[in-house]
């Protein structure tokens, strides 16, 4: 019944903060659309960004900042994703590693977002 996943939402403290931060070290293209949430694009997906006390409905319960733990996708090496995070001033907190993904093996490297958001990118 279900082919893929549209869109998530990230509940933030702050929206600049957490755009430019998505666009400088993942490549994401920000929009912001008058009475709709701002959403981060990355290939045919977006992340739709909800600043705390400016939530849209309807929304989960208990939007939180910091609670989202999330796996990107990359052509990219490993290798070539560490060097840009160290360009980028971003500290890795594991990895490269392996792991098991939904197409089967592969390599991921772990860091947090400005809310402390666990990010996972990988590579098959």
């Amino acid at each position: 019944m279900i082919i893929g996943i549209d869109h998530i939402v990230l509940t933030v403290r702050s929206l600049d903060v957490t755009c430019e931060f998505y666009a400088r070290v993942l490549g994401f293209r920000r929009s912001d659309v008058q009475g709709q949430p701002t959403g981060l694009h990355f290939g045919q997906q977006k992340i739709n960004v909800h600043e705390t006390g400016r939530t849209f409905d309807p929304k989960a319960v208990h939007p939180t900042p910091g609670s989202a733990d999330v796996c990107f996708i990359t052509e990219q090496s490993i290798e070539e994703v560490c060097c840009h995070l160290k360009e980028c001033n971003v500290e890795v907190e594991v990895g490269p590693i392996s792991r098991t993904g939904a197409r089967g093996e592969m390599t991921s490297v772990y860091f947090r977002d400005p809310d402390n958001n666990l990010i996972e990118v990988a590579s098959y």
